[in-house]
């Protein structure tokens, strides 16, 4: 089957397997069609991408490094190497997407941004990026994952941003996703949605994954200071699939195998997992928030509910153009428990110093699962964000009486403080 490495007339795939294309009330066409010819016209001009260029050199720091995982090399008898995104500004890959999608809203002429976000680093991401070109700011978020990432919260505030709380469904991305699609249909003369990864209606894909891209051209140029020729195997977790299609892009016509690892959860029962490329009963191509995917599915064909550890891979679809390359079998898809990704996390923080986040634990669970079973392969991991910001989550888990008793101590001190003032 032919691959597609940018859609063809808003989809990706041919006519009996297809992905994407653009499913949105009548009232947001215009919008989209805005901003297509600015995709078109502004976004692959010289002048637009210098200027990306310079904001990604002294305002994100790019290059990120590529490193060698010496002491997880040689306990797990296979060279890794980590594409640490978390050295970016604001700790993850999300910020290549939105610093570029708030430049092209300027250049568009809008004054008002809007986003939302699930792990909270894309919205994050958004609010910095608009506090660094001046646009209002104003995030969508379920309120479920508000409580699981407060501190991501607390500094979009910061940011100058307004965090929206959202109660509906079940309170988590897909339901910040649909009220900021609704809000984007009441004015989009002034407002300019930046998406966070890379689905929804044509042309966020293919804007998401040019702005992710610059990953995987950055490891491409950086394994010619390690090795000759190709990685063995690359491997990305995949929630929506921005940080693996951008890290997967460069990589796509070359002999590397790719491998996603999806959110397993709890178990393979419905609402336990996220898990919608590995033939689950409830996933099934549909038709939702704009665009046609795989997506997790309820017996009335509702979006199904989902589970991760990872507020950022719960989501209940994915991407349409990793939905492209997992069915003509480019990308192969795999899975890590919860458990499994917690154990991922200690090993890497113990033997490489590099707390991942809780989404790019799953790609290193999904790792030391192919070193069982792979010897002395080059296996290049995206760690597509620092932990940080999912401590109110790991030390729960894994240091649970310490924890409690310092929240405790925290509370009692909040408490002084209020009294004194």
């Amino acid at each position: 089957m032919q691959l597609y490495t940018k859609s063809k007339n808003t989809f990706f795939g041919d006519k009996n397997e297809r992905f994407g294309g653009q499913y949105v009330p009548e009232i947001l066409y215009p919008a989209l069609k805005e901003l297509e010819n600015a995709y078109k016209n502004i976004f692959h001009t010289k002048e637009f991408q210098a200027e990306l260029k310079e904001l990604m050199t002294h305002f994100v720091n790019r290059p990120t490094p590529l490193i060698y995982a010496k002491n997880a090399s040689e306990i797990l008898q296979n060279d890794i190497y980590l594409k640490f995104e978390g050295l970016a500004n604001t700790g993850a890959h999300k910020i290549n997407n939105a610093i570029g999608q708030v430049l092209l809203a300027k250049k568009m002429g809008k004054t008002r941004i809007i986003a939302e976000t699930g792990a909270g680093q894309h919205g994050l991401a958004t609010a910095c990026a608009c506090a660094k070109l001046g646009l209002e700011c104003e995030i969508f978020m379920g309120s479920v994952d508000i409580a699981r990432q407060r501190p991501n919260v607390l500094n979009m505030e910061l940011f100058g941003a307004k965090v929206r709380s959202i109660d509906s469904g079940t309170k988590t991305l897909k339901d910040a996703v649909n009220e900021a699609l609704r809000e984007w249909s009441k004015d989009s003369i002034n407002t300019f949605y930046v998406l966070g990864s890379a689905l929804g209606p044509y042309p966020y894909p293919d804007i998401v994954r040019d702005l992710q891209s610059i990953i995987s051209k950055e490891v491409l140029s950086q394994i010619k200071h390690y090795f000759t020729g190709m990685p063995d195997y690359m491997i990305a977790c995949v929630g929506g699939g921005s940080n693996a299609i951008g890290f997967f892009h460069a990589f796509l016509q070359k002999d590397v195998k790719l491998i996603g690892i999806e959110a397993g959860g709890k178990g393979n029962n419905s609402g336990e997992h996220a898990m919608r490329m590995q033939n689950s009963r409830d996933a099934q191509t549909g038709i939702a928030q704009g665009y046609k995917t795989i997506f997790l599915q309820n017996q009335e064909g509702q979006l199904a509910k989902t589970h991760s550890i990872s507020a950022g891979l719960d989501y209940a679809g994915i991407g349409p153009q990793l939905a492209h390359l997992g069915k003509i079998g480019r990308v192969q898809f795999q899975s890590a428990t919860d458990d499994e990704v917690l154990e991922a996390l200690k090993f890497f923080a113990k033997t490489e110093g590099i707390i991942a986040a809780l989404e790019s634990s799953h790609a290193l669970a999904g790792a030391i699962k192919l070193c069982q079973t792979q010897k002395n392969k080059k296996i290049i991991i995206n760690i597509s964000g620092r932990g940080d910001k999912d401590i109110f989550i790991t030390a729960k888990y894994l240091k649970t009486n310490i924890w409690e008793d310092f929240l405790g101590e925290e509370i009692k001190r909040i408490q002084e403080l209020k009294a004194i003032k």
